[in-house]
């Protein structure tokens, strides 16, 4: 009980900006307890969010929408947007897989990355717009989170390091396929109540397997950024998918 504990709150302090005055233990137990928890901080975040586009009911949707934008970076921290931005400049760069790497690791933002991270801020900003617009139940502003963190957790468990060092590398050390299942039981336990929710699921299992095949390519295997860029990608995939399911029924998906 005590290693789980300890493992929310890293991952709580991993993955967000809320204050934690806690010192966690960095053992093969806490981490594990962290990824399984991934999820959960997802729903965290998502909770917040959806209280906040609640109290803002009476507010024009465009303010509404950027507001849970600002809020859902700043809640992260942009941590996972660092991904995005190197992968897109060493992407971008068209150079040999080793001067790929040198790139990815370049604390200076290039011109792709710029591009990279505008335009994934622009879409998750027009999306959500659209989605408050339609006037969408507001659960899918608690699976979002969660989900995209959950693909995070498959593809660094499921996905080799492209070098034996590094945060991921030692996050794999100690994590197996059952902290994968693990992480993925608090939304199983909502998909009971929801079936419909199963859908999702499946979509992003598909988009891990997508990364997976991509880094694998393009890389020979990942590093942390490509577990944040997973999550980044993760989140607006299923926003798209969300968006392009309500203009066409007049019925939640989940039955809400």
């Amino acid at each position: 009980m005590r290693n789980m504990l300890f493992g929310l709150l890293l991952a709580l302090q991993f993955l967000t900006r809320i204050p934690v005055p806690v010192a966690c233990p960095w053992t093969p137990e806490t981490r594990r307890w962290a990824v399984r928890a991934y999820p959960l901080i997802g729903l965290l975040i998502g909770s917040v969010l959806a209280l906040v586009a609640v109290a803002m009911q009476n507010v024009p949707v465009p303010i509404t929408a950027l507001a849970l934008l600002s809020l859902w970076v700043a809640l992260s921290g942009g941590l996972h947007l660092d991904g995005v931005v190197d992968i897109a400049d060493a992407l971008g760069s068209n150079q040999p897989l080793a001067r790929r790497w040198e790139i990815m690791k370049d604390p200076q933002i290039g011109s792709f990355g710029i591009l990279a991270l505008l335009f994934l801020l622009a879409w998750k900003g027009v999306l959500l717009w659209a989605l408050l617009t339609y006037q969408a139940p507001l659960w899918w502003l608690l699976i979002v989170p969660a989900l995209g963190r959950w693909g995070g957790v498959a593809l660094l468990v499921l996905t080799p390091c492209a070098q034996q060092k590094g945060l991921a590398w030692s996050w794999q050390q100690s994590l197996s396929g059952k902290d994968v299942a693990l992480a993925l039981l608090p939304l199983a336990v909502i998909a009971l109540l929801a079936p419909s929710l199963v859908v999702m699921m499946l979509m992003v299992m598909v988009f891990v397997v997508l990364m997976r095949w991509l880094m694998l390519r393009l890389f020979n295997g990942i590093n942390g950024d490509m577990v944040g860029a997973t999550i980044e990608g993760g989140e607006l995939w299923l926003l798209i998918l969300l968006w392009s399911w309500w203009p066409f029924v007049t019925v939640s998906p989940l039955g809400i």
